[in-house]
């Protein structure tokens, strides 16, 4: 079966680099798992079938250049190998997950319809975060910050929740 690990693993970086999270080894880990929870729903969405991860294998993610244009992130230059691996389209919607837990959970009963529904395991810090999570993320989770991202391809991931709720009914 094809993997996503890298895109999740770069997407994830990229957003903490963006959004980093408060001081501290706890808040850091709350942070990472939430931003992880959120690439790994928002990749599976992206790309359903193992035939979409082969295409993606093949022809690449596209790079973080015009998110970093977005957010003002400078790379530093050995970024470059990682980087290449973001995927635009799955942090903007990661970024509308993690700034609407109610979006996030929709997304989630969602993902029964694409061939990655039972590698998602838990995603209850971002579906239901609790205070400490929110804590610990609260750059990260900020729906104004994360504006400029999510309305990249937010339209994108409602149309795509949209047709599969109506599938699924």
């Amino acid at each position: 079966m094809p993997d996503l690990t890298p895109v999740i693993a770069a997407c994830t970086r990229w957003l903490l680099n963006a959004y980093p999270p408060p001081a501290g080894a706890f808040s850091r880990a709350l942070a990472e798992s939430q931003a992880h929870q959120a690439a790994v729903l928002a990749a599976a969405l992206r790309y359903p079938t193992d035939l979409d991860v082969q295409l993606l294998d093949l022809l690449g993610p596209g790079g973080a250049n015009r998110l970093d244009g977005l957010t003002s992130i400078a790379p530093r230059p050995d970024d470059t190998a990682w980087r290449s691996w973001v995927d635009e389209t799955v942090v903007s919607w990661a970024a509308c997950l993690l700034a609407d837990p109610a979006l996030a959970a929709h997304a989630h009963q969602a993902l029964a319809a694409t061939e990655h529904h039972t590698d998602t395991g838990v995603l209850r810090r971002l579906t239901d975060p609790g205070t400490h999570e929110v804590q610990a993320a609260v750059l990260l989770r900020h729906p104004d910050l994360l504006e400029p991202v999510a309305a990249l391809h937010r339209s994108e991931l409602v149309e795509r929740l949209t047709v599969t709720g109506a599938e699924a009914a």
